[in-house]
């Protein structure tokens, strides 16, 4: 544990800010998107704001695979279960996600639907092979993390010869979800949403390497840290930041250097393009339609298709018009403007998506943030 606590120590942390502190400029404000989950859930675990000087706004991005789950994708998975009698396999998180009539995957099996939570798609392949009489449906989402895992779980199936085993393939891309952002009316048009640069995800960069962030340091002139997700990772990615804007750099620095390399893991790419093939479109919660932003099975594997074998086609469904999710996502509010959190909006009891997940943003400051927001409004 000694190479984790490295990069947990307060002391270290403390200097950081001092040094982030004398470097800002007081005369402007920065304004900086963390977009993965994971830095959000750690900007709220160790109460990173708090130590940053009041000029630095960090805004979350919709970087929460489960948060960005539209409702119409829950529906069809649910549709499976109930309908079509499938076995149905999903991580943990899918489960309480809120979809239509009140209903999440968690009340359908409560109605009689076969739901059942795995840790890997491997557990969906070896669901399939133990009930060869039923058909198995793996529920499978996330960013390019979690996408060679699903590949492999297609090919084990093709070689396995298991006509019982299909993918819901609702893998989202980052990059697009980016260009997306920046694309976006809020940004570009009428400048509500102020974004000055990128933190960049960790496990993403993993994959995808730090080259296909370059678009948005040079079109865009938005300077892009990628940061491993211990606190000082994220600290030092926010002093990165600040010197790139305060010399007017916009550059793709990689603070993550013990696992992000330019190219990414070719390897996990190659298997991902052997499977896979691009979207033209697919709805994000909260982003709406965003074109070329997700993934799709290819032809020749159409026979692990769930959309194909099942003939799925998927519907639009508006969000729950109290809950603000879709504009936490963007970043143009925060989880506590809105009026459901943390009264009929729990984890246990989720309203929306983002507080679902660990990593939401709602979810991630109702159990660290909101008591900072007591103690600033109780006052000294």
């Amino acid at each position: 544990m000694k190479y984790i606590d490295e990069f947990r120590d307060g002391g270290v942390a403390r200097a950081v800010a001092a040094t982030i502190a004398r470097e800002v400029d007081p005369t402007r404000r920065y304004h900086l998107m963390e977009f993965c989950g994971g830095h959000t859930h750690a900007i709220s675990r160790y109460g990173i704001a708090d130590l940053l000087p009041k000029n630095i706004r960090l805004i979350h991005g919709p970087g929460c695979p489960v948060c960005v789950l539209p409702i119409g994708r829950v529906d069809d998975a649910i549709a499976l279960a109930l309908n079509q009698k499938v076995i149905l396999a999903t991580y943990a998180d899918c489960l309480r996600v809120p979809a239509s009539k009140g209903l999440s995957l968690m009340k359908a099996r409560a109605q009689g639907a076969d739901v059942r939570m795995v840790y890997s798609s491997a557990d969906a392949v070896k669901l399939a092979q133990d009930n060869p009489d039923r058909q198995v449906v793996f529920f499978a989402i996330g960013f390019e993390t979690t996408t060679p895992p699903t590949a492999v779980a297609i090919l084990e199936a093709q070689r396995l010869g298991l006509a019982n085993f299909t993918v819901f393939c609702n893998h989202v891309l980052t990059p697009a979800a980016i260009a997306h952002i920046l694309e976006s009316p809020e940004v570009r048009e009428h400048g509500t949403v102020p974004l000055d640069a990128f933190i960049g995800p960790a496990h993403v960069s993993v994959v995808i390497g730090s080259q296909p962030y370059e678009h948005f340091a040079t079109e865009y002139r938005k300077p892009v840290v990628i940061a491993g997700f211990e606190p000082l990772d994220v600290m030092q990615a926010v002093l990165m930041l600040v010197r790139q804007l305060n010399e007017g750099r916009a550059e793709v620095e990689n603070e993550f250097t013990r696992a992000v390399t330019p190219q990414g893991n070719l390897k996990a790419q190659a298997l991902v393009a052997q499977v896979f093939e691009l979207r033209k479109s697919f709805e994000w919660r909260g982003l709406r339609a965003v074109p070329y932003s997700a993934l799709r099975i290819k032809d020749a594997l159409r026979g692990f298709d769930a959309e194909v074998r099942f003939g799925i086609e998927t519907k639009s469904v508006a969000d729950n018009k109290a809950c603000e999710c879709g504009a936490i996502l963007r970043g143009l509010k925060r989880p506590q403007d809105c009026k459901l959190f943390a009264t009929v909006c729990t984890p246990e009891n989720p309203m929306g998506s983002c507080m679902v997940s660990s990593e939401g943003a709602c979810a991630a400051h109702y159990t660290y943030g909101r008591f900072r927001d007591a103690e600033a409004e109780a006052g000294p």
